[in-house]
């Protein structure tokens, strides 16, 4: 083969020359040879060529000591738990720990791109990763694993996650054993935890020989402003329930202040358990029972699984769940019609 004007007679080529060969920036190149867009047909056409021509060959990435966790929106409090959880496991092994988001608050491509210019040993996702994100994860050789998951992943995407069914089932064994037969959900059918919450639900009262009446299942976002519509719709009933069971900290917050409108007391006249164990359920009036979700701990062990796979290793298992306990408080009792 011919070598290109301006071929350097010793050494391997460089990303450099074949930019100034091209005459265009070094970033450029790299952008083709990243695949990534921003890069004109024709530019990415002549860059190639001479890629081609010159046999250039991108050397062996290995990795930087750095874990990346990827928050959709970093918001909210259960983040502060998850970082905790990462970087304690990060300290041990004396890996730095890079935090960015990917979902609404991220520019469109972005955060992806700068993630993988970064070369971190691997990706911890908190709740999801798109099928594109993991796509151009795998092509580049990074490992990586969710945290959390929102949504059905593949069978060989490694997770850790926690024992919502069984969480959703004690909470209501929990309002059964105190005399509840009346007991609504509010829940979010989009949110993959909350199904499985809402299944344990059904388990729970099916094995009890108890009813599911339709009308007491209600969907909403997991927000306390949505909990509150849900909790209106509810109380407002003539046959309101005595209880109800939400899918988390937040629309229970909302069934406290839709019971407060309505003149109603916690938990003489409705009983209310929520999920995740957030510090604000101890701190309001009366404190929530719940089903604490042991967030700092499964992200502590998806951090060890996660550098475990950036060493190569293969995972011992490809999903890991963690235990859900009831954390019984003072927003439950048994109902009145039952003393």
């Amino acid at each position: 083969m011919a070598e290109p004007e301006g071929q350097r007679g010793t050494g391997p080529v460089t990303i450099a020359h074949i930019a100034e060969t091209a005459g265009v920036s070094v970033p450029t190149v790299s952008k083709v040879l990243n695949g990534r867009s921003g890069v004109s047909d024709q530019t990415r056409a002549r860059i190639e060529e001479l890629i081609e021509q010159y046999g250039y060959r991108k050397p062996p990435a290995k990795g930087n000591d750095i874990l990346e966790l990827v928050f959709h929106e970093l918001a909210g409090m259960r983040a502060v738990d998850v970082i905790r959880g990462v970087e304690q496991v990060a300290r041990k092994h004396r890996f730095g720990v890079v935090i960015s988001e990917s979902g609404p608050g991220a520019a469109a491509g972005s955060a992806v791109d700068e993630l993988v210019e970064r070369r971190p040993r691997a990706v911890l996702a908190v709740a999801q990763l798109s099928e594109d994100e993991r796509s151009l994860l795998k092509t580049r050789g990074i490992p990586f694993l969710v945290l959390d998951p929102a949504t059905e992943l593949p069978d060989d995407v490694p997770f850790v996650g926690a024992t919502d069914w069984r969480g959703g089932q004690t909470a209501t064994r929990h309002l059964i054993k105190l005399g509840h037969r009346h007991i609504a959900v509010i829940s979010d059918p989009h949110h993959l935890p909350c199904r499985a919450r809402l299944a344990g639900f059904h388990s729970a009262m099916q094995a009890a020989g108890l009813p599911v009446e339709p009308e007491l299942i209600a969907d909403a976002p997991l927000t306390r402003e949505d909990g509150h519509a849900a909790a209106l719709s509810l109380l407002t009933r003539a046959d309101r329930p005595t209880a109800i069971f939400a899918a988390n900290d937040l629309q229970a917050l909302g069934v406290y202040r839709a019971a407060r409108e309505l003149g109603l007391r916690i938990p003489e006249d409705l009983s209310v358990v929520g999920f995740d164990d957030l510090p604000v359920g101890a701190w309001v009036e009366p404190p929530l029972t719940t089903v604490h979700r042991p967030l700092a701990e499964m992200a502590s062990a998806a951090a060890e699984l996660a550098l475990s796979l950036g060493r190569g290793e293969e995972p011992a298992q490809i999903g890991v769940e963690m235990a859900t306990t009831l954390t019984v408080r003072e927003s439950t009792a048994a109902p009145a019609t039952a003393s």
